[in-house]
């Protein structure tokens, strides 16, 4: 629908971060002669690929400033390449704001994909999140960054990056196919908010929660999800909030980005006193500087990638980096005193648990059954094989390609 003036940059890796259905659209730019063995090439081609992270992020910075509009996708890992080049970027946004003569021009906006926690056969090398670090040092005018924990949020973020102007907006969505956990309406609403309560997974009442279960990621958030079902099954009586945080800003003050929630809006989703377990995408010391200052904010414990990995199972690297659902469990129930005798019994299933996770990847090369199968069922029936959700239940419990 724009063959003009929009292309998309991608260092040599469309159909491995699974972005193949442009070419039903567009093809490859290429002005060489074609021979029969071409992919999906042509003069004509919106597409422009070469592996080479510095120069697909150079073009399109030039071709922003010449007043068209694009995308630069990239593996996480290898976008720290052009630190340098984002954060110069940057700062000529931030400059260009002080001339009234300087139009505005479309925002740079990347998209990171093959991430740490699914890279698969990659492995240790591939795992790498400190891209969004650097970024987040720039002003907060001009920086934004969004984890979108499924298909529909991915779609709604990502509309409202191609129509914004003068930022730099960080997406980071796996390829890999995931839980759908939001219909579209809900996912509007959900981003428009930036974060929310995720009312399927939560247990109390709008009242005080003995814990509050936070996510940023799409990874995270199904580690979140699934300890949320674990500590309603196994602990009698416990009362559990999940938020999810699709937009990282929102958790700032309103006085530090536009974004950021303002205390009492903060306090009515993180509560004041309530411990918050947080899984979150990256490294775990981000969340705790973006909430500094908050009340209680020793209360937040941050689970998230601590340079654990290596060529394994998806689940095992949520094991290695410490940001399991059995860990996230048992760090919730450490901080619930008043459960301490009805958690008894969870702490030693989910200390077994880990066991069991450890024996059987080993002799299968792959995850638990119950691992590779599970999504939420609302009556905490086995989950590797759930019973037909309830009518209207958001939670969707089909996969789709994120």
């Amino acid at each position: 629908m724009n063959p003009t003036n929009f292309r998309m940059f991608c260092p040599d890796e469309s159909n491995s971060n699974r972005l193949n259905s442009i070419f039903e659209a567009t093809k490859r730019c290429s002005m060489a002669e074609l021979v029969s063995i071409d992919d999906e090439l042509g003069p004509d081609g919106r597409v422009l690929e070469v592996l080479s992270e510095h120069l697909c992020e150079g073009w399109l910075e030039g071709y922003l400033l010449t007043g068209r509009h694009g995308m630069w996708s990239s593996y996480e890992a290898f976008a720290q390449v052009v630190d340098s080049m984002l954060t110069q970027h940057a700062k000529w946004l931030e400059q260009c704001r002080d001339y009234a003569w300087r139009r505005p021009i479309a925002s740079l906006n990347v998209l990171l994909t093959s991430h740490a926690w699914r890279n698969d056969h990659n492995g240790f090398s591939h795992q790498a999140t400190g891209f969004v670090d650097n970024a987040l040092a720039r002003r907060s005018d001009t920086i934004r960054v969004y984890y979108p924990p499924d298909s529909n949020c991915l779609l709604s973020v990502f509309d409202h990056c191609l129509r914004s102007r003068n930022y730099v907006n960080i997406v980071t969505c796996g390829k890999q196919p995931q839980l759908q956990w939001l219909n579209m309406e809900e996912a509007l609403e959900h981003c428009s908010r930036g974060a929310s309560t995720w009312k399927f997974a939560t247990n109390d009442g709008g009242g005080e929660p003995d814990v509050v279960l936070a996510c940023a990621g799409d990874v995270p958030t199904i580690e979140i999800c699934a300890t949320s079902w674990l500590l309603q099954k196994h602990v009698p009586g416990i009362k559990v909030r999940v938020v999810n945080v699709v937009d990282l800003m929102t958790l700032m003050y309103p006085d530090k980005h536009p974004h950021g929630m303002d205390e009492m809006s903060f306090n009515a989703l993180f509560t004041e006193k309530a411990p918050v377990i947080f899984a979150f995408h990256n490294n775990r010391w981000l969340i705790h500087t973006l909430v500094h200052g908050r009340a209680n904010e020793g209360r937040f414990h941050v689970h998230g990638y601590i340079d654990q990995g290596t060529t394994t199972t998806p689940f095992d690297m949520v094991v290695l980096n410490e940001m399991s659902r059995f860990h996230l469990a048992l760090d919730a129930l450490k901080h619930i005193p008043r459960l301490r005798v009805q958690a008894a019994d969870a702490i030693r299933i989910f200390d077994k648990k880990l066991d069991e996770h450890h024996d059987y990847i080993r002799e299968h090369l792959e995850d638990m059954p119950e691992i590779r199968n599970w999504q939420w069922t609302a009556d905490f029936s086995d989950s590797a094989s759930p019973a037909p959700l309830a009518k209207g239940h958001p939670q969707k419990a089909m996969f789709t390609d994120s």
